[in-house]
């Protein structure tokens, strides 16, 4: 009689529901250039967290519902950039169309060793716009989710008082319906209007976050840490305990330390010794991210996602762009 009582339980219980992400900020069109004159040109779309969406699901596939909240122009180009999310299964109901504001744009050239120039059209792109209307302020577009994540890039395209009110918004969605904020340290000076302003800005995302994903060359470009210990102490300072620091090509490393020394009692840690191909590192931190989440949203352990993390930026690090397509994938 048990054993039928635990079947039928079984047989009937309900499957688990899908996580529901939203990710924002600014997605672009991306010319690619590659590094010789004589390559053509290829273009394709992108953006930090924009990349992140697109692996995550790819990753994550029914586990998660995937939305990219935006705003986009009348162009072509946006509506080419809406078919490319779409393509990947991914939500675009919080993509708002600017009359006369067009997509960001960039062109990307690489060395042979991978690393990236870029060049941007993007001071007058429609994602300036995000949560703006005539009337006044709005974030419903963030209601309703499990996961919020956004990174540095997105705050740095907002006006200050917008900033100000996200965070205010992200704290009530916190209180009130348990969403989860991630958050990530992608930080280019040209952005901001100053290096202080995005000093307070990124460090109130910290303090806010309830995962954080930052990487080593941004925090010290930013904030002038003097070395690794500093970073992770100012970081623990602000009372993060969940998430992970990407240290490049010396592998990710957990922002719990008794995970670390629990990978290094183990030896598990060996994988990030394994050899890398390096054709293009664009996405490289972006990539990491949807890894080390589609292993931390299905409750695997913190081990499991640096290594999930890694795993996905050393594919997408293999090949030229910041996506790599689906037909390759």
């Amino acid at each position: 009689m048990v054993i039928w009582f635990i079947l039928i339980h079984t047989m009937t219980k309900e499957p688990r529901k899908p996580v529901r992400i939203a990710f924002f900020g600014e997605a672009m069109a991306e010319l690619s250039l590659g590094g010789d004159h004589s390559e053509p040109p290829s273009l394709g779309f992108a953006g930090d967290t924009m990349n992140t969406a697109i692996y995550l699901k790819r990753l994550m596939g029914q586990q998660a519902d995937v939305a990219y909240i935006t705003v986009l122009g009348p162009d072509p180009l946006s509506d080419r950039l809406i078919l490319s999310l779409e393509n990947e299964f991914i939500s675009t109901a919080g993509i708002a169309r600017h009359a006369d504001r067009p997509v960001g744009l960039y062109a990307i050239t690489t060395d042979k060793a991978g690393e990236r120039t870029f060049s941007y059209w993007r001071s007058h792109s429609a994602a300036r716009t995000l949560f703006q209307t005539e009337q006044a302020l709005n974030f419903d577009l963030l209601a309703g989710y499990d996961v919020v994540y956004f990174s540095a890039i997105s705050l740095a395209i907002l006006p200050a008082n917008v900033r100000l009110a996200l965070f205010d918004n992200l704290r009530q969605l916190q209180t009130a319906h348990s969403v989860k904020v991630v958050f990530d340290s992608n930080y280019r000076p040209a952005l901001w209007e100053s290096e202080v302003i995005a000093q307070q800005s990124v460090a109130e995302a910290w303090r806010l976050c309830d995962i954080a994903l930052p990487s080593i060359d941004d925090e010290q470009n930013l904030f002038k840490d003097s070395d690794e210990p500093a970073v992770l102490a100012r970081l623990r300072g602000y009372g993060i305990t969940n998430g992970a620091l990407k240290r490049g090509a010396s592998g990710p490393l957990s922002l719990d330390n008794s995970v670390n020394e629990l990978a290094e009692t183990n030896h598990t840690a060996n994988w990030m010794k394994e050899p890398v191909e390096v054709v293009d590192t664009t996405a490289a931190g972006d990539s990491f991210n949807a890894g080390y989440l589609s292993a931390a949203l299905t409750n695997q352990s913190e081990i499991e996602a640096l290594r999930a993390g890694h795993d996905c930026a050393k594919r997408v690090i293999a090949h030229r762009g910041a996506i790599i397509p689906l037909d390759q994938w």
